[in-house]
């Protein structure tokens, strides 16, 4: 009998998303297929597949132990995060000479289906560094009597989700920086920068807000600049590696001397990019954004922003209330504006509903009661109703001259 061949041999997984890319987090099950391919038959040992989470540091640094001889230091780190093993035909045998329990597979194409679940504690995104990696992967095994085993695996990404939609990451970040020129024995005066971002977490695809106000009050022409940066740190044998990559950027305007230029909502888009890896050990990816300013022969002033970026975007709610947060904090910051000390009273109720609205509201709800319940009549009403009323005279004379004389010992604060 003539033995048959394996035409095709690969893994397969089943995707549940849009773009038919197999991307899972923790706690996900990861199922798929391990297919074979025969012409004619053969017999098999065994169908085994192992899935492993790794994360791995690895980079090398040259030592001199003296003056002729030098060597190589290694630094290595691993965590491991999934390692799971199954057999999806017959048990793993070391006789090959025994003819009991193969199983026979016959000519076309055969499929194994496979699942397994996630650890439910966090995982590390998957992740391609200079200096390490975050790689999952499921490798199927395929041993045959009298063969070298075939072997095959394919990778699948964990993303650790990050949801900005947390108070932390909803919060505005500012800073404030000053830098006095110098030139031998003469002083030119100071630069000073004010930035702003309305929030700390964002998306691949999102354009940061960037408000600044730089003051140029030296005597040179200095740039105004912005960019993103990716910071990758890695750990091994209690030493640290570091890479500082740029990820946008972009150019405002020169300021001339005694000159004062501000940004109100410049934008920087975020390229794609992978989000941010904070819980693993041994590998860490930050952004930061860097407003600076840019002065010649001098070393530029620069401000950092902390960025995280994360993978459950911005919810419409969590944008209006951030965005509406973040534009009033900075009209106060950058336009001084100040509260009125009394409040003007509101409009009457005759001024923004007519008596014709009124009455009309009245027939409309004795039509829709019929029809739709009274429910329906019971909200529409409820939106003509007037306010309270509101009245400018103090019900509390007396309280209100007490506290006015007890205010008028204090020495006001500006």
């Amino acid at each position: 009998m003539v033995l048959g061949k394996v035409k095709n041999f690969f893994v397969s997984y089943d995707c549940f998303n849009d773009s038919n890319v197999p991307v899972f987090a923790s706690g996900d099950y990861v199922s798929g297929r391990v297919i074979i391919e025969v012409t004619g038959e053969i017999r098999v040992k065994s169908l085994n597949i192992h899935a492993k989470g790794l994360a791995k540091v690895r980079w090398t640094e040259s030592r001199n132990a003296g003056s002729n001889t030098a060597y190589t230091q290694n630094y290595t780190e691993e965590v491991e995060y999934l390692n799971h093993r199954d057999i999806l035909i017959g048990h793993y045998r070391d006789d090959d000479n025994c003819e009991e329990g193969f199983t026979v597979l016959h000519s076309g194409r055969h499929e194994y289906p496979f699942s397994l679940e996630l650890p439910q504690t966090p995982l590390a995104t998957s992740f391609e560094g200079k200096h390490g990696s975050v790689r999952y992967w499921v490798k199927a095994e395929l041993h045959r009597p009298w063969l070298l085993p075939m072997k095959v695996k394919k990778e699948f990404t964990v993303f650790e989700h990050i949801d900005i939609n947390t108070p932390l990451l909803l919060s505005p970040q500012a800073g404030t920086k000053e830098k006095t020129l110098c030139c031998w024995f003469c002083t030119s005066g100071p630069v000073s920068l004010s930035a702003k971002i309305e929030r700390k977490g964002y998306t691949p695809g999102e354009s940061i807000q960037i408000f600044a106000e730089i003051e140029n009050c030296s005597s040179r022409v200095v740039v105004p600049k912005a960019a993103i940066y990716q910071t990758q740190t890695f750990y091994a044998k209690g030493k640290i590696k570091e890479i500082k990559q740029l990820i946008a950027n972009l150019r405002g305007d020169p300021l001339p001397s005694g000159r004062t230029g501000t940004w109100d909502g410049k934008m920087l888009k975020i390229p794609p990019v992978s989000p941010s890896i904070l819980d693993c050990g041994i590998i860490r990816v930050e952004y930061s954004l860097m407003v600076y300013v840019d002065i010649p022969r001098a070393v530029n002033l620069t401000l950092n922003l902390p960025l995280v970026i994360g993978t459950i975007p911005l919810h419409p709610f969590g944008s209006r209330t951030s965005s509406v947060s973040s534009q009033c904090s900075m009209a106060m910051s950058w336009l001084g504006m100040s509260l009125p000390e009394r409040p003007e009273a509101p409009p009457n109720y005759s001024e923004v509903v007519t008596d014709e609205q009124h009455q009309n509201n009245f027939e409309l709800n004795a039509v829709r009661d019929e029809l739709e319940g009274s429910l329906f009549a019971y909200i529409q009403e409820f939106r003509f109703q007037p306010p309270p009323l509101y009245s400018e005279i103090d019900p509390n004379p007396e309280q209100a001259i007490i506290t006015q004389d007890r205010r008028s010992d204090v020495c006001p604060s500006r």
